[in-house]
């Protein structure tokens, strides 16, 4: 099996440091940049598979940079931030970003969630039973990870269609943030609970508010009749 290729942006190199420690002792393979336009070359020439992306970078800075990856490609993004206000990190994952971390940040925790979206992106290869799910409204494919709505297909970014999957599949029922964060990021959140909303605000703009209904202090439950 190949190895996973992941590509880390940071300025400051003691960070880049010890990110790559971490990704060599788990035999990825890896590249580092230093700064946006150094990252953004490397992704074309390296295209890996998931990026580490700080926000703070020289120059191109780290949103104009996934701005441009996510034209490109789907590859899965973490964002790194040295600032605590929450529209810091909001606006990171408005264009597209799939996960964040404040510096200071643990390896540790960086490399389980690495090691989460690696695997799940894995076992999204490894399917092989076809599977629909047909609503009066909404189909979705699984296998193919394409979406119609009303016969319009829907073009969603990894985490959107993977939630709406997830809320589909429990149609009717309430799913907490905290479970679609076990179930879509695959691994136990400790961080702000906004990265569900954000990602469910994206959805609805997609393939319309009312097909997911937010539940107050509950969650989020999906609303479209099976047929």
């Amino acid at each position: 099996m190949a190895k996973a290729k992941i590509l880390a942006i940071d300025d400051e190199p003691s960070i880049l440091n010890l990110v790559s420690a971490y990704l060599q002792a788990e035999d990825f393979d890896f590249h580092t940049a230093e700064d946006g336009l150094t990252g953004l070359k490397a992704f074309r020439a390296f295209k890996p598979d998931l990026v580490i992306l700080d926000i703070m970078l020289p120059g191109m800075d780290g949103i104009e940079v996934l701005n441009q990856i996510r034209r490109e490609s789907d590859a899965y993004v973490i964002m790194l931030t040295a600032k605590s206000e929450e529209v810091d990190k909001v606006v990171g994952l408005s264009v597209g970003a799939d996960d964040y971390l404040t510096k200071p940040f643990s390896p540790r925790e960086l490399m389980a969630r690495v090691k989460a979206a690696l695997r799940r992106m894995q076992q999204t290869t490894q399917q092989t039973d076809r599977k629909v799910l047909a609503f009066q409204c909404i189909r979705i494919d699984i296998n193919a990870r394409r979406v119609w709505v009303k016969d319009q297909e829907i073009e969603l970014t990894t985490l959107e269609f993977d939630l709406l999957v997830i809320l589909a599949e429990h149609k009717g029922m309430v799913l907490s943030r905290e479970q679609l964060l076990e179930k879509a990021w695959g691994y136990d959140y400790f961080g702000d609970m906004r990265v569900v909303d954000v990602h469910i605000g994206h959805l609805r703009q997609k393939i319309g508010s009312e097909f997911i209904e937010t539940v107050r202090g509950a969650g989020y439950r999906f609303e479209d009749e099976r047929i």
